[in-house]
């Protein structure tokens, strides 16, 4: 330790020295030492051209790592590949390699690049624009995005060898106006499709669609592109490629990207109440850890689940460290910040000046944010691919590192920390897309037929083609002529189509302090329980009240506050069963899978303390009811189990199981918990019998009730699993719920309906 500044001299000396301490100790209940890895290397390809050779030793790159060298072969050989290595072993040269080869071989050939975000987009163009400087090679990338101005986008249309974009201005913007690109089009060789796990769920399904679209135009001006995908490491990264583009690929998974030593302490506040089962506020231990490292001067990133999270744990963490090392800063990072914003906070977090940052996942892909040292992440994030992926924030480089998982009081959290080895032996999660969900296929139909007209016999995903042409026709929409179906209607059909939700509309939220200036947006479906009147919406770590909430114009109206408290909003819900397409038997429980229509509305929201998380009040939600038909799955327990426990009993273990299985259902899809919602019934409407009903909480549904209907046993064993688990004597947030939502005996009613019910049980 340095006398002078009370500071350790390094990362390694503070960690033997927090081992030392018992009132963290105490806390974990493991700590994982991965050692350092030694890079894996290969020669430089041969035939590698010698401008792009000279250009890579300029940078001190004289040898390639083998996944490199692997998709070198791949690509050269004519093959779509998909690289699967961890954060920051070096993806990049993957796909630009065969590409800058290319373009120095024959200028005529174009790439497109696909990024999820405009963030990564323009990395990628810093990277390429050096390397091409490098080669003095006069190789144009462009990025193609809502921010480009206007003159620069014909010269990008006519010039640009590399045209960097993301797929919802490649869906809305480009293939639309293909014959503006025809220089593209005819000559495309690589399409670059990178951080292919971001493309799950909706939006992955959407732009499986896009990429058919996208096919689709390359074969009418006669081109046939390969694809170079890169994605971080998930259960089924060859499927997954393979349905986003609809074509084979090879799996480049041999990493020889070095590693430092790095710490992953899986951390578990202390318990405060034993009876209840309640501990420390994760948030308090997560603003603790960072704080401690913050003061040691280790540059350290903090994630948390949400955007609400994001902004309480900024506002706690610059009142802990009020005077940093060289008057650095800290500062929040999160969608619904303008993009101006965080390109400044990336900037400052690559040079130094800003030595903490505080962000939901928007940070979690591979945007160049430099060298981190530490990440404390507030809650499990849902699946094991996205936790990897945070912690491979820090320490991307060398060094040693350390990730600290706080656990949060939920089912899930609690689970995974007091389970380390399931969290460390099990293979991230599999990423799910439905591409052929008829809403979603529908509105690309109609994209796909403004661009081109369908030919009689022409495909377009796995549903029958032609039946929804018809309909189309039926619906005026399209106009047949002989073997032909050509658009017709007036309006532009992808302007009305969001990737990022099966529901479109943003709501914009107005600052009206000063003026009125717009600071952020929410998406549709959480707009009701965080914008609505009286709400307090956080933003860079300031209080907006809603003053009024423009529900048809998509407007919410804020006022900067200051105030003690945050709000968190109920809804209420109605489940109708539609259609039963799927049904099994185990264990004396019937479940099902199909179509549900789904009722909910906002009701009340709380206020809530900051920093105590008290309820101090609480008021009522005037907004519409929104409709959902989705897909969902549900099971049904007897009749004579119903009777045992009687309707009281009945309810509480129904909560109960419920709790516990909303919140260990993420464990095995890869997706948000807000994606799939819970509703148990005591006595539900459709299956007359006490029933917990699962739905995806999108239009259509996406395929994750399916995926719970295949899993159900395994589910039901974890829930048990869990529950018995739990040290809490009658209930608590970490197992069924808290006592006052269960009652007294709610812990055991729920482990009695399992029990009776397991698959083996007598």
């Amino acid at each position: 330790m340095n006398r002078l500044t009370g500071k350790f001299d390094n990362l390694d000396e503070w960690l033997n020295d927090l081992r030392s301490r018992p009132e963290i100790m105490n806390n974990v209940t493991h700590w994982e030492t991965i050692p350092a890895r030694e890079a894996v290397y290969a020669p430089l390809p041969r035939g590698l051209h010698p401008k792009l050779e000279a250009a890579l030793r300029a940078k001190g790159i004289d040898r390639l790592y083998s996944h490199q060298a692997s998709a070198f072969e791949a690509v050269l050989a004519g093959r779509n590949i998909v690289t699967v290595t961890p954060t920051a072993s070096g993806k990049t040269l993957c796909y630009n390699l065969p590409v800058l080869q290319a373009l120095l071989e024959d200028n005529s050939v174009r790439a497109l690049y696909l990024f999820p975000t405009k963030a990564l987009a323009q990395d990628q163009v810093a990277e390429l624009q050096q390397l091409a400087d490098l080669m003095e090679a006069d190789i144009k990338t462009h990025t193609y995005d809502g921010d480009t101005p206007p003159t620069v986008r014909q010269a990008i249309r006519n010039a640009g060898h590399i045209v960097v974009t993301n797929p919802d201005m490649l869906h809305a913007a480009i293939l639309p106006h293909h014959t503006k690109w025809v220089k593209l089009f005819e000559n495309v060789k690589y399409i670059v499709l990178d951080e292919l796990h971001a493309y799950r769920g909706v939006f992955g399904s959407h732009v499986a669609n896009v990429i058919r679209r996208l096919r689709r135009i390359c074969r009418f001006y006669g081109s046939n592109p390969i694809f170079l995908c890169a994605s971080a490491t998930i259960d089924n990264p060859g499927e997954h490629a393979e349905r986003l583009i609809g074509d084979k690929v090879q799996v480049i998974d041999n990493n020889g990207a070095p590693s430092g030593e790095k710490h992953f302490i899986f951390y578990n506040p202390p318990v405060v109440n034993q009876q209840l089962g309640i501990r420390r506020s994760s948030v308090l231990e997560t603003q603790r850890l960072a704080a401690m490292l913050l003061r040691q001067g280790v540059q350290t990133i903090v994630f948390a689940r949400s955007r609400v999270r994001v902004e309480i744990l900024l506002t706690y963490l610059q009142d802990a460290v009020k005077q940093l090392p060289g008057g650095k800063q800290i500062r929040g990072y999160r969608g619904g910040y303008l993009p101006k914003q965080r390109r400044e906070i990336e900037r400052g977090l690559r040079n130094g000046e800003i030595l903490g940052v505080v962000s939901t996942n928007a940070l979690e892909l591979g945007i160049d944010i430099g060298q981190l040292q530490a990440c404390v992440i507030n809650g499990y994030p849902g699946t094991i691919a996205s936790t990897w992926q945070q912690s491979g924030r820090a320490g991307r480089r060398h060094g040693t590192a350390v990730t600290f998982l706080v656990a949060s009081s939920n089912p899930l959290d609690q689970y995974v920390i007091q389970n380390p080895e399931f969290f460390l032996n099990r293979p991230p999660e599999r990423a799910l897309i439905h591409p052929d969900n008829l809403l979603i296929l529908i509105d690309h139909v109609k994209c796909a037929a403004y661009e081109l007209p369908f030919e009689k016999g022409e495909t377009f995903g796995g549903e029958k083609l032609e039946d929804m042409l018809e309909f189309l026709v039926e619906e005026q929409v399209l106009h047949r002529v002989k073997d032909r179906w050509y658009w017709m209607a007036q309006s532009f059909p992808a302007n009305n189509i969001s990737l990022r939700s099966a529901a479109q509309e943003n709501f914009v939220i107005i600052d009206i302090t000063n003026g009125s200036r717009v600071i952020g947006e929410v998406d549709r479906f959480s707009a009701p329980t965080l914008i609505h009147e009286e709400a307090i919406y956080i933003h860079e770590g300031v209080q907006y009240q809603v003053e009024k909430l423009d529900y048809p114009e998509k407007k919410a109206y804020v006022r900067e506050v200051s105030v003690d408290y945050f709000t968190d909003a109920n809804m209420a819900v109605e489940l109708k069963v539609l259609h039963v397409d799927r049904e099994k038997e185990s264990g004396g429980i019937v479940r099902q899978y199909g179509e549900v229509m789904v009722n909910a509305r906002p009701t009340i929201f709380k206020k809530i303390r900051l920093r105590t998380h008290e309820n101090i009040g609480s008021g009522p939600i005037h907004l519409p009811e929104e409709e959902l038909h989705t897909s969902g799955y549900w099971f049904s327990f007897s009749e004579e189990a119903a009777a045992r426990l009687g309707t009281n009993a009945m309810q509480s273990a129904l909560l109960g199981i419920a709790n516990v299985l909303i919140h260990i259902a993420p464990l095995y899809l890869m997706c948000d918990p807000f994606d799939i919602r819970v509703y148990p019934q005591v006595k539900s409407v459709h299956m007359k019998r006490p029933t917990i009903y699962f739905y995806d909480r999108y239009p259509g549904g996406i395929g994750l009730s399916e995926r719970l209907f295949e899993l159900h046993d395994e589910l039901l064993e974890r829930a048990r699993q869990l529950i018995r688990g739990c040290t809490c004597l009658s209930g608590c947030p970490a197992c069924v719920g808290p006592i006052e939502e269960v009652g007294l005996l709610g812990k055991s009613q729920a482990l009695q309906l399992l029990e009776e019910t397991a698959v083996g049980a007598p």
